[in-house]
């Protein structure tokens, strides 16, 4: 049961005015796959479903909401451990081949087994990838958004100092002070870390900011978000902990055969741009488009340009 969302930051959202009317946003919460997720969605006609990464949630996708949800039924779900959604106890349940599954129900409930777009950023995108590699039967189209190939970044964890050096971080957030870390001061090291060079430009408001803290603060999220590393143990090799780049389903299947978009800012300083090398031996067919000015965080940066990117792919 769909219900128009209330809350103070989505109604300045949804009522602010703008060229062209806003689609109207909604929740609600459908259970799929032994756990509950929560969900925002937006227009009518074909599926378009949007993965967040850590730490965001569905509001990440909240630019592309609005556009998409013009001629399409566009989809944001809060992933399993975020925000909204059921947070499993297990750390297995967080395991990518639960987290393919989710998404897989997720499409038989939406799409009515019609082919749908599938686009995802970060861990997000990781996930769509793997979906990608599962179940291409499944998709129209592809579309990630500075997310690594698990083929790609397991070969770049192996033997690449600087995507290496890169993903340092990991291995805190696998650690058991990583919830603390990173809660300490109202969250001050990762609204750092997602919103500060966003704050200053005006990529993001004080209002952006109250919903990320509000999202963290949802009992479990954060320790759900940090599963996702631990479970799957992504990070570089270290002595006390074992670790791969191949975070896929089936660690034996990497090829990636639907149409697909990789979108990559260029200033990301966790996923470097030699997760674009090598990348054609694992995708056909592929189209790469580079943002030279965007981070990590492109999707918030150059939405217009992100948007213009996915339109172009999927008309």
């Amino acid at each position: 049961m769909l219900r128009t969302l209330t809350g103070c930051f989505l109604a300045g959202f949804i009522t602010s005015a703008s060229a062209a009317p806003k689609p109207m946003l909604k929740d609600g919460y459908v259970k799929v796959n032994g756990v509950r997720i929560h969900y925002v969605t937006a227009g009518k006609g074909p599926v378009i479903l949007f993965l967040h990464g850590f730490p965001e949630f569905w509001y990440a996708w909240k630019n592309q909401l609005a556009e998409f949800g013009k001629d399409h039924q566009a989809i944001a779900p809060d992933l399993r451990g975020y925000n909204l959604s059921d947070k499993p106890g297990e750390l297995d349940a967080y395991r990518m081949a639960n987290l393919v599954e989710d998404i897989r129900a997720l499409a038989d409930h939406f799409s009515h087994h019609k082919k749908f777009v599938l686009v995802g950023h970060d861990w997000g995108g990781a996930v769509a990838w793997s979906f990608a590699i599962a179940h291409p039967d499944y998709l129209r189209k592809l579309v990630i958004v500075n997310a690594p190939h698990p083929g790609v970044f397991a070969r770049l964890l192996a033997s690449d100092p600087a995507q290496q050096k890169a993903s340092h971080y990991m291995l805190m957030f696998r650690g058991e002070q990583a919830e603390k870390t990173l809660s300490d001061n109202s969250y001050a090291l990762l609204v750092n870390i997602v919103l500060g060079a966003g704050l200053k430009s005006g990529v993001f408001s004080e209002e952006d900011k109250q919903a990320y803290i509000k999202a963290w603060s949802q009992p479990g999220a954060l320790t759900g978000g940090l599963n996702y590393y631990r479970a799957n143990r992504v990070g570089p090799p270290s002595a006390d902990a074992p670790s791969t780049g191949n975070f896929a389903a089936d660690p034996s299947a990497l090829t990636v055969k639907v149409p697909t978009l990789v979108i990559w800012g260029e200033k990301d300083t966790a996923l470097l741009t030699g997760n674009l090398e090598g990348l054609d031996k694992f995708v056909n067919p592929l189209t790469i488009r580079r943002i030279a000015d965007g981070s990590h965080w492109v999707i918030h940066e150059k939405p217009a340009e992100v948007n213009g990117y996915i339109h172009d792919f999927i008309r």
